[in-house]
């Protein structure tokens, strides 16, 4: 079965940088583009970066355009989100996402909290 394991959050201060993980595991990882969505207190879940499968392409919300970088790892399975100047608008639980035969799937998610 599909399964997604998010790891990496925790709490920084404003322009500090964190990386997460999301280790995939129960398909072909490289045929299936990978996505990163977050959800804040109070508010709808959104997306906020995507990679194709074979790694070349990658979109950014724009509220992460320049800070945020997507990346995977085929050999582990593994997607990463690489994010550096944060801001307290960033704090939120970040969660993988992959859709696999039009099936959503989703790891428990990571909370990452930006404060002084």
């Amino acid at each position: 079965q599909v399964q997604l394991v998010e790891s990496g959050g925790g709490l920084v201060q404003p322009g500090g940088s964190l990386r997460l993980s999301c280790a995939a595991s129960g398909f072909t990882f490289s045929r299936y583009d990978m996505r990163w969505y977050r959800q804040a207190p109070g508010k709808e879940r959104e997306a906020v970066a995507s990679i194709i499968g074979g790694g070349g392409f990658a979109t950014y919300a724009d509220s992460v355009k320049g800070r945020f970088t997507i990346s995977r790892d085929n050999a582990k399975n593994t997607v990463y989100l690489q994010m550096n100047s944060l801001k307290p608008e960033d704090t939120a639980v970040y969660y993988c996402n992959v859709v696999v035969n039009g099936r959503y799937y989703w790891g428990q998610g990571t909370q990452v909290t930006v404060s002084s």
